[in-house]
Order: C-alpha cells, then structure tokens, then sequence
C-alpha cells in the first residue's frame, strides 16, 4: 500500500450520520454539530455553503463539499436568508429557541427538510465518532474542501442517493459502507488535483522507504515489527526511517503501527465471529489482557464497550 493508500484507509464508519435533505426556498441551516468529517453532496437545485470566516462555497448537481471538526458553518439558499434551523452536536436540529423541530421536518426514512417536495435536494453523511477517521487524515485536510461535479466522475452519488431511503435489515452497514467509499473517492480526486490547496506532505509522495515501511505495516500487522527490522525490511537505518516518517506521516513509525492495529482491531470487534482472543493475535498481541490495556489507551474505552456501542449506535 502507498503512502496515499494508507492515508486514505481511514474512513471506517460505524452508524455514521447519512441524511437526504429537501428544502424548500427561502431556507438557512446554521451547523454547530462539529462532526469530526461531514460530506454534502448536491443532487438537485443549488445551494451555498458559507464557513465562519472564509468564502463561501456554492454547490450545484455532482458537487461535493467536504468538512471537518470544528469548523461552524451556514447552509442556505442564498447567503441573504437568515438562520432558521441550528443543528447541534448529535445532529439535534431547533429553531432559534431552541425548540425541536425534529418531528416537523421528517419527511420519511431518512428524508429530512422544509417541505417534503422541495425544489434542492443534497446528501449529507456525517463521521459521529473521532476513531472513525484517523487523526493523520483529519490533519491533512483544510476546514473545507470542494470538487466540482467536472473535477470527478463516479455513480456512488446517485447510488447512495438511493440506498439512504431504504428502510430493510442491515441496512445501516450498507450505507457506513457506501459513506467510506463516497468519501475516499473524493479525497482521492482532491488529492489528484493540480493546485496548491495540497498538503505539504505530497512532495514526499514515491519516498520508497516510507511507501516500504507503510507497506509491511498495512499487509503484516500480527507481526512483531520493531522499528530495526522496518528499517532493515525497507532497505535503510532506523534513524533514516524515523525522520523521513515523521516527515512524510506526521507521527513515529511505531506510533502509526499502534494506530493502525487499534482501527483493524475496531473493525474486527464489529464482526460476530470474532473473540477477544483472535482479534488480539490478528492485531500483533500475545494475550487479549495486553491487547485490551492497548485499545483503551489509545480508544479510551474497553473492547467490550467499543462492540457494545457498534452495535447500538444511538
């Protein structure tokens, strides 16, 4: 796996927030809910996006906006139209008294708005949880991002477009799924572009030894890697390694093998089939004891509540 590659395996949603939004003009949504990674997707009409702070983002049918924590932000028909909706963390929405308008403006199975035939239509998914995305991509991205509808092709808007209204058995892993896929396509055309609105780590793309040590890390993660045998496998001296992965990755070697290991091990947790026990041995642990002090380290909570809240996301 490259350095892009790894950097972009970190989408992992679980019970993640996805919405199809109808409004009707005049419309203004004032968003406070400092979700950690929050996609708007335009399907019909157009609206605008305006960040506390910065310039606004106009979205139109195909384009994309992508946002991350704690960026506030208003979402609106025209930048004119006041706030008449505050959607607050938890994705609990109120007027400006802060009463619910929860029930008024549910049109359906995940349907949501003013008017239940409004002229704009767009999509949100929403990442509710930090360990759903790693910190190193957080970290890469700007407060706001675009892409306009010619700067990428793919169908995964229309097909999520679909399956978010569906109301059917497991239906919720479907759309985490579909949400992971959307948001690394995007990430991936923005990455692509020729601009300066890149991170300054891209110049380092190609470094071999880095795309090595990535590498080994992501295929062979049960293996008892020290940072003298990544150094050795990848064909330079550990002081080499240390530098230019911390350059390049924004953290330690070991540090990242850590991380990655507790986001395959959150994942694992989600399956029926897994036991405390093979979970630790797929992740590079001797005992479950071991492995369970090290998820709540770096999760801050215990296996068993991580899976329980997987499994019961509200």
């Amino acid at each position: 796996m490259d350095t892009l590659g790894g950097l972009l395996d970190a989408p992992r949603a679980r019970g993640a927030f996805a919405l199809r939004t109808v409004m009707r003009e005049p419309w203004s949504l004032r968003i406070l809910a400092e979700s950690p990674l929050t996609l708007i997707a335009g399907v019909t009409g157009t609206l605008s996006l305006l960040p506390d702070g910065a310039e606004p983002v106009h979205i139109g049918p195909g384009d994309i906006v992508v946002t991350r924590a704690p960026l506030h932000y208003t979402v609106s028909d025209t930048l004119c139209t006041e706030p008449q909706v505050f959607v607050h963390p938890g994705q609990k929405c109120c007027d400006a008294n802060g009463r619910s308008l929860l029930h008024e403006m549910t049109h359906g199975v995940r349907t949501w708005g003013n008017s239940a035939a409004g002229d704009t239509v767009f999509l949100v998914g929403a990442y509710e949880h930090l360990s759903d995305i790693s910190d190193r991509l957080l970290r890469a991205l700007p407060p706001v991002l675009s892409l306009s509808h010619a700067d990428w092709q793919s169908p995964l808007v229309p097909l999520l477009c679909d399956e978010v209204v569906k109301d059917e058995p497991g239906q919720a892993a479907v759309l985490d799924r579909l949400l992971d896929l959307l948001v690394t396509a995007v990430l991936k055309a923005w990455f692509a572009r020729q601009d300066a609105s890149r991170p300054d780590w891209w110049r380092y793309q190609g470094d071999r030894v880095v795309d090595s040590a990535l590498r080994l890390m992501h295929e062979r993660p049960e293996y008892s890697w020290t940072l003298e045998r990544l150094a050795h496998e990848s064909g330079t001296s550990r002081a080499s390694l240390a530098r230019r992965f911390q350059e390049l990755i924004g953290e330690a070697p070991m540090t990242f093998l850590k991380n990655w290991r507790m986001a395959l091990a959150a994942d694992l947790l989600c399956q029926p089939d897994e036991t405390l026990s093979t979970v630790a041995e797929k992740v590079g642990y001797a005992t479950p004891y071991a492995f369970s002090a090290a998820f709540k380290r770096v999760r801050g909570i215990s296996p068993a509540e991580h899976r329980t809240h997987a499994r019961n996301p509200g």
